[in-house]
């Protein structure tokens, strides 16, 4: 299957924002460093760098609609990369950021949507970068993770792949009429036991009032994990990082992805379903810093941005900041 039909190239005015200086490179912003990439070139190639970001956008909330949520997610890559773009830039130009576009909706074929999504995430794991994608629904998530089996990256044969996701929700509800925004680690687990591979997963934030007992059930059955919103306080930290590293250590990869319900509606009102009593920013800055110096992690997404509930792109900004962090904490390497 080609993802043409499903594949669109970003709009560059979307990067946009201010220029202090346009030669001083510590005085830059993110817009005056990211690049602009096809991913439908066949002959496209790269110079090397120490380290690629490359951004992909998901343009699609049908899940979210199936699932019976409130749609708006589909222009979450938009707004996130507004923010973005004003960020300013504290690494060294051994790493570069790529805009690779995004996967649309032209349609209501949201396993099409998905599948094409798993076949621009191979490509650019191909192409030697670390995939940072902006959602969209929270669906992306099966068509990520698709897209990591289906990727030649340097992974290891029959490594195991772990998935961290910051969400109020354990997203693994039967999905007999097609999946959804609240079916996709269920989906993974199904697709990890048709490949008899392991079925590593890891849910921080879950919410009791947001979850039935039946998903309690069905995550213990799956030999899912799970760290409770209520037990993530800064009384408990040391505790919570010796879980991770405890989680960390039993898998060779890790795919993280955050869903923006996780957080409270206070500081994220623009998202598909709001948590009055979600998780604190700051807790959950340091929880995915430390996953990513444990140097494990291979993939990134930030799923149920949604600006048309958004104030003030209240939401959109959080999604940028943690990207912010992804980024610096995955180079490593700050000019201060």
């Amino acid at each position: 299957m080609s993802f043409k039909k499903y594949y669109k190239k970003v709009n560059k005015d979307v990067w946009q924002g201010r220029v202090d200086d346009s030669e001083d490179f510590t005085a830059f912003r993110w817009h005056q460093w990211v690049e602009f990439i096809d991913l439908n070139n066949c002959d496209l190639s790269l110079q090397a760098a120490e380290t690629g970001i490359c951004f992909l956008g998901f343009c699609s909330d049908q899940g979210v609609k199936r699932n019976g949520g409130r749609p708006g997610a589909a222009k979450g890559p938009i707004s996130i990369r507004k923010e973005l773009a004003n960020l300013p830039i504290q690494f060294t130009k051994e790493t570069k950021l790529f805009d690779a576009g995004n996967i649309i909706s032209p349609d209501q074929a949201l396993e099409k949507q998905q599948e094409s999504l798993a076949l621009a995430v191979a490509k650019v794991l191909d192409l030697g970068l670390f995939p940072i994608l902006l959602g969209g629904g929270h669906e992306i998530a099966f068509g990520h993770y698709s897209g990591l089996l289906k990727s030649k990256y340097k992974l290891q044969k029959d490594a195991q792949i772990g998935v961290i996701n910051f969400d109020a929700h354990f997203d693994m509800r039967p999905y007999q009429n097609g999946g959804n925004s609240g079916t996709m680690f269920r989906q993974i687990a199904d697709q990890c036991q048709a490949l008899g591979a392991p079925y590593s997963y890891l849910a921080i934030g879950i919410q009791k009032c947001a979850n039935t007992v039946n998903l309690f059930q069905t995550a213990e059955q799956l030999g899912a994990d799970y760290i409770l919103a209520q037990d993530i306080t800064k009384s408990n930290i040391l505790e919570l990082l010796n879980k991770l590293n405890y989680y960390l250590n039993q898998n060779d990869y890790i795919y993280l992805s955050i869903c923006a319900d996780v957080f409270s509606s206070a500081i994220a009102p623009g998202v598909s379903s709001t948590q009055p009593l979600g998780i604190e920013a700051e807790i959950a800055l340091d929880l995915i810093k430390h996953i990513i110096k444990s140097k494990k992690v291979i993939s990134f997404d930030i799923a149920e941005v949604s600006p048309r509930f958004d104030l003030d792109n209240s939401t959109a900004k959080l999604a940028a900041i943690i990207i912010f962090a992804v980024v610096n904490t995955l180079v490593g390497e700050e000019f201060h």
